[in-house]
């Protein structure tokens, strides 16, 4: 039968020694962070800088992706009450700060200049400026989806990059600890539970960077695809238009 004087003692020299350690190591995150070792800090620096950096990407393609929406649903339902052309261009081309109104001024800008430029083969020339034409909206629509997808490759490099250095600052912690056990011979759980919470706060940190990052680009990229594939609709279509105009 244990000695109730023998396991008070017991007890009250645990909580002395755990007392202790809390006095000597400050478990909040600030604490942890600046307990840490260099290697450690570094790691927790970079990825903190990745994940700020990440969230005004996200921000601002949220805030872009939102604003391309609603231009160019208004456009189009302008494009389609307009009735003449080139009144519509004269009017759109002033105010084209999406990338479906650009689109559209830059193939009526091609469609003005090879009228100006007309020469004797009639036939020829409506063959050559449909060519024309369809080359420019496909130049003007790749520009303005990559001026989309800009921002992107951050997000997928933080999404799959971050954890793993977050690990790496976690083994890097875990190694020390180990090491303080080899040089103090203490093996308790007191004495190297500092060391393994600053390892894993290193993850922790790895992943609160990775998780937003890989939603976010998962997001926008499926934006990306849905407003490209609505930009080669509009262009095809309009590419309809040009093509009867051309034949009446």
């Amino acid at each position: 039968m244990a000695n109730p004087v023998s396991t008070a003692v017991e007890g009250v020299d645990a909580t002395t020694l755990a007392g202790s350690v809390s006095a000597l190591h400050d478990f909040s995150m600030w604490g942890m962070f600046i307990q840490a070792d260099w290697i450690v800090k570094s790691v927790f620096i970079l990825l903190i800088l990745a994940s700020f950096w990440s969230w005004a990407i996200i921000f601002e393609k949220a805030l872009m992706f939102k604003n391309v929406r609603t231009k160019a649903q208004r456009f189009e339902s302008d494009f389609w009450s307009s009735e003449a052309l080139d009144k519509f261009y004269e009017k759109t081309k002033k105010r084209a700060n999406h990338p479906m109104a650009i689109i559209f001024v830059a193939a009526m800008e091609e469609w003005f200049r090879s009228k100006n430029s007309a020469t004797q083969n009639p036939q020829g020339l409506k063959l050559s400026l449909r060519e024309r034409i369809v080359q420019v909206m496909q130049v003007s629509r790749n520009r303005e989806v990559e001026n989309l997808e800009s921002g992107l490759g951050f997000l997928a490099t933080t999404g799959s990059a971050a954890p793993f250095v977050g690990l790496f600052g976690t083994v890097w912690g875990i190694m020390n600890s180990f090491h303080g056990i080899a040089m103090s011979k203490n093996t308790s759980l007191v004495a190297v539970a500092p060391g393994i919470a600053e390892a894993l706060f290193a993850t922790a940190v790895g992943l609160f960077a990775a998780i937003p990052a890989v939603v976010a680009y998962n997001k926008f990229s499926n934006e990306l695809v849905r407003f490209s594939n609505k930009l080669e609709d509009f262009s095809t279509e309009f590419d309809t238009i040009l093509s009867r105009q051309l034949e009446g």
